[in-house]
């Protein structure tokens, strides 16, 4: 698997938060509706990463898991993972809110399932402030398509981004965010049904131990 692209790398943190600038307004509804409207249910070619493509992705992220804001699992029903604030410092790729998706995978020891859930998983991930709970800070969350026996707080994760599904969006209520948030994980699920894009499961990235 290539990895010439820039890794955005971190070590431990205690905070998940970024001192990026403000968040930009809200789109309007008729600018909302439209993206919706126009999302694709596929990202990228079936051949993998186009050469344009290939100057952005993948994205290489790691770091220990924070504790986030606890809504994910409970409101939602799509627990995250907060990665360290340390994946926005530059030289970091990770510049653009919205929602991404690739593989990710979790460090994890005989206690804390590793057996079962060590592997390499699909994920979605949310980056930027979440304006339907009006956050102040900037994070990046993301959801592992895989059943955990356990929470993996503190552990290390690892995170190959492969490509953008959509801008950040302000929503109306709960039940439209959960309902955009179940589009991304299936638009993420298609994109990696591919041999190209599956490949990456097998990227070197997740062999490493952290340091």
């Amino acid at each position: 698997m290539a990895t010439s692209a820039t890794t955005s790398t971190s070590g431990p943190s205690d905070s998940q938060t970024s001192s990026s600038p403000a968040p930009a307004p809200a789109p309007t509804p008729a600018a909302y509706a439209e993206a919706r409207r126009t999302r694709p249910s596929v990202i990228g070619d079936d051949a993998g990463l186009s050469h344009e493509q290939g100057k952005t992705y993948p994205i290489y992220l790691r770091g220990d898991v924070q504790k986030g804001f606890g809504r994910g699992g409970k409101e939602l029903g799509c627990a995250t993972a907060n990665l360290p604030s340390s994946v926005f410092d530059p030289p970091s790729k990770l510049t653009e809110t919205g929602v991404y998706f690739g593989y990710a995978s979790v460090d994890l020891d005989a206690e804390t399932g590793g057996a079962k859930d060590g592997g390499v998983w699909p994920m979605v991930m949310s980056v930027g402030w979440n304006p339907f709970y009006k956050n102040e800070q900037k994070t990046a969350e993301v959801h592992i398509m895989h059943e955990f026996q356990h929470d993996f707080y503190g552990k290390h994760m690892k995170v190959v981004v492969l490509g953008y599904i959509r801008p950040e969006f302000n929503y109306v209520s709960r039940e439209a965010l959960i309902e955009d948030i179940e589009t991304d994980k299936q638009v993420g699920l298609r994109s990696l049904d591919r041999p190209a894009w599956s490949a990456y499961k097998q990227d070197s990235f997740f062999a490493e131990h952290a340091s």
